[in-house]
């Protein structure tokens, strides 16, 4: 088993056809048994993201969208781990954002993982594995010692 913590621009490619989408869906999957980390802004920004390809032309439609958002709401209570976003995250998001070109949650995105990760490390666990489709943002976790994969890179 391995711990993801999957940025939003990862796990969207589990609920719309993307580059990378098998490969997300085949390490998040139950089977899998690997646990799902993300940031609960991930809730908004995933919604966004799905709320623009239904406003897109020749987007999905209202009611795909309604259908997938839901699924996800759903998958985030019952499978995903969703961390809370608090002042040490906040002030790590700073730190990051002056040592990196990280736009504002890309650093609490990168903060949240790297917490996370230093939490798994004191437990004596594994590291987790950082997923995000933004090369910036994978660069700046290899740069912060993180493990980091980009979906992208998996057709």
């Amino acid at each position: 088993m391995t711990d993801y913590y999957l940025d939003s621009s990862a796990i969207v490619k589990r609920y719309a056809r993307e580059t990378g989408t098998a490969w997300v869906v085949s390490i998040t999957e139950p089977a899998a048994e690997n646990g799902v980390l993300l940031s609960e802004i991930t809730l908004a920004e995933v919604a966004a993201a799905l709320a623009a390809k239904q406003r897109a032309p020749q987007g999905i439609s209202r009611s795909e969208r309604d259908r997938v958002l839901g699924l996800f709401f759903q998958e985030c209570r019952d499978r995903f781990t969703p961390l809370k976003v608090d002042r040490r995250i906040i002030d790590r998001a700073v730190e990051l954002a002056l040592c990196h070109p990280l736009r504002g949650y890309d650093a609490v995105q990168l903060a949240t993982a790297w917490l996370a990760n230093e939490d798994l490390l004191a437990s004596e666990l594994s590291p987790l594995v950082f997923v995000s489709a933004d090369k910036d943002l994978v660069v700046a976790a290899q740069a912060e010692g993180l493990n980091a994969e980009n979906p992208n890179l998996y057709p």
